[in-house]
Order: structure tokens, then sequence, then C-alpha cells
């Protein structure tokens, strides 16, 4: 029996992997109950994680236009 590591689960579940892999591995999922709940955690992670709407903090994005607004422009230099 092959033994599957975590990161054939993330790849398995980005469907990154062979036809041949995947088979195997969703044959594994379907007689190893470890492993199927191993592949059910990192697809509740990874699904949880898709959800997440990150962005920076408004005052962040004033400092970081402002400082651009009134740095010093860089002079191209001749060659």
């Amino acid at each position: 029996m092959h033994r599957f590591t975590q990161e054939d689960l993330i790849l398995h579940l980005y469907k990154e992997i062979s036809a041949d892999q995947s088979a195997l591995l969703n044959d594994a999922l379907a007689t190893d109950w470890a492993l199927r709940e191993k592949y059910e955690v990192i697809a509740a992670a990874v699904s949880d994680l898709e959800k997440l709407s990150l962005s920076p903090r408004k005052i962040a994005v004033d400092k970081i236009l402002e400082y651009a607004a009134y740095a010093p422009k860089e002079q191209p230099t001749s060659v």
C-alpha cells in the first residue's frame, strides 16, 4: 500500500497530481479512515482560508500614498 503524505493530500485537493496518483489516492481515501480524516481537516482549512478577505488598513494605504506624493523623485542616470 502506498503511503500518502500531507503534501500528496494538498496536491490532490488542488488537482495538481497525475490522474494515476489521483485514482490511487481516491482508493486510499475510501478505505483508510485516518487518511480521510487528515484530508478533511486540510480541506476544511483551505475552505476557511478562501473565505478570508484581507486588506491593509486605510491608514497604512494613506501613509504610503502620502509618502509617494511627496517623496523625492529619482533622477535617471545618464550613461
